[in-house]
């Protein structure tokens, strides 16, 4: 039988250059989070790739589509028990 190799994902080096506040702070982060700095500051910054590239996604549809889309957000909502519970409830911050 053929003993299986477990190969590493390659890795590349990212080097930053930050103030010593901001370093521990990045760290105090990643020690309550039980991670190490590396994987802390490489899944915020994966996050915030995503986030970025997800903000400029664009959908195409056909005009009917979104003819369509614009009615079901302009329609109202449908009554029901719990919707009208809420809107008959008072605030709490208005409270007397």
């Amino acid at each position: 039988m053929k003993p299986t190799s477990s190969t590493k994902p390659v890795r590349d080096t990212l080097n930053l250059r930050i103030p010593a506040a901001e370093r521990n702070l990045i760290d105090r982060a990643a020690s309550v989070s039980g991670k190490t700095r590396t994987d802390f500051i490489l899944e915020a910054a994966r996050r915030a790739a995503e986030d970025a590239l997800l903000d400029r996604t664009l959908i195409s549809v056909s005009p009917e589509a979104y003819a369509e889309f614009l009615r079901r957000l302009d329609a109202p909502a449908p009554s029901n028990a719990r919707l009208k519970r809420t809107m008959q409830t008072s605030a709490p911050w208005a409270k007397t």
